[in-house]
């Protein structure tokens, strides 16, 4: 339904690599959430993404921030994303599509998270 403009951001967790690229994509989807992580889990693959270092470099890395007004608690998939209220890189690109979407349980929009985060790296439009 909408994509984000495309930020680059000072790389987050590790040090010393190069920035990321980041986008935000709001869209409409049936499938469950175990599914929808399936479907993430193959177009990361389809791209070439290898397992290694958690934070470090990687060819594509698609997270799931929100599904709807779910709440979802898995092993292998916590939704809303768990560290998405830390990271200017995940909340400015998702406030430019989705600013007034509101982030379960509570009553906090992804503007009011965006406004709180105190993450100090660096997040340009380009």
């Amino acid at each position: 339904m909408r994509v984000s403009r495309v930020y680059e951001s000072e790389p987050w967790g590790k040090k010393g690599q190069r920035r990321f690229l980041n986008v935000a994509v709001r869209g409409k989807c049936g499938l469950s959430p175990g599914r929808l992580l399936a479907f993430v889990k193959e177009v990361e693959a389809s791209a070439g993404r290898k397992a290694r270092e958690r934070w470090g470099p990687r060819e594509l890395d698609v997270d799931i921030l929100l599904i709807g007004d779910k709440v979802v608690r898995r092993p292998d998939l916590v939704v809303p994303h768990p560290r998405m209220a830390l990271r200017r890189f995940c909340l400015l690109p998702a406030s430019e599509i989705a600013a007034s979407a509101v982030v379960p349980p509570g009553s906090k929009t992804i503007s009011d998270l965006l406004e709180a985060c105190r993450d100090p790296l660096e997040v340009n439009p380009l």
